[in-house]
């Protein structure tokens, strides 16, 4: 399954439908269980007869393919939160318990990381909007410039660099290997910028209330 936002330690990611997704393999780890029982888990909640409507094993089970070190291709799931908790409601004891805490809180951030991301992505239209009313011609670089800038003051370089440093693909957002609070700080800056592209057309003074705005948002967080 492709992945929008990469598998952190605990498996969790997002796949391209912005959907909070748990890999089998992960959970079998750290539920301290063999993959083939997990699978044997999913499998006797999602046969016909479980109770579970098809719509609910279609929209939370997706059955899928891995390659272990000897390369065979084995099944694994990839599950939502929904589908996760059905899967380790008969999990128990203590040490259970506190897997279950800890993944329900990682899928808590996971969606609000993917809220964030959803948001940024609906405010950038905006963002390049603005742009064309600054210039009658507006070029490719004029939004990569404005883009660069906002990077550059998050996280001390533009996307390209960040891709070099991080092994990432060419064309590829880098937005979901950026920590919660670097999102969140683009997410604001991009939305004051669209405010402020219109009010303070010159770059250099835009850049420099960005970066009092950022440095002002820091200060009262501390």
């Amino acid at each position: 399954m492709r992945e929008l936002i990469p598998k952190d330690q605990y498996g969790v990611f997002a796949d391209r439908k912005d959907t909070a997704r748990v890999d089998s393999l992960y959970v079998a780890e750290f539920f301290e269980k063999q993959h083939k029982h997990v699978l044997r888990d999913i499998a006797r909640i999602t046969e016909p007869k479980s109770g579970l409507s098809e719509d609910f094993i279609h929209s939370n089970f997706k059955s899928d393919f891995y390659k272990d070190s000897t390369g065979r291709k084995l099944p694994c799931y990839f599950m939502t939160r929904d589908g996760f908790t059905m899967l380790v409601m008969g999990y128990t004891g203590q040490k259970a318990m506190k897997f279950k805490e800890l993944y329900i809180r990682r899928f808590n951030e996971m969606e609000s990381f993917i809220k964030t991301l959803v948001s940024a992505r609906q405010e950038f239209p905006l963002l390049t909007s603005n742009i064309k009313l600054l210039h009658e011609n507006p070029k490719p670089y004029h939004f990569s410039n404005e883009c660069n800038m906002l990077n550059r003051i998050v996280i001390g370089m533009t996307a390209k660099q960040f891709r070099l440093a991080n092994g990432i693909e060419k064309g590829k957002s880098i937005r979901p290997y950026l920590s919660d609070e670097q999102i969140t700080m683009l997410d604001t800056l991009q939305k004051v910028d669209v405010g402020l592209l219109v009010a303070i057309p010159d770059y250099g003074q835009r850049k420099r209330y960005l970066e009092w705005y950022k440095l002002k948002m820091e200060e009262n967080k501390n």
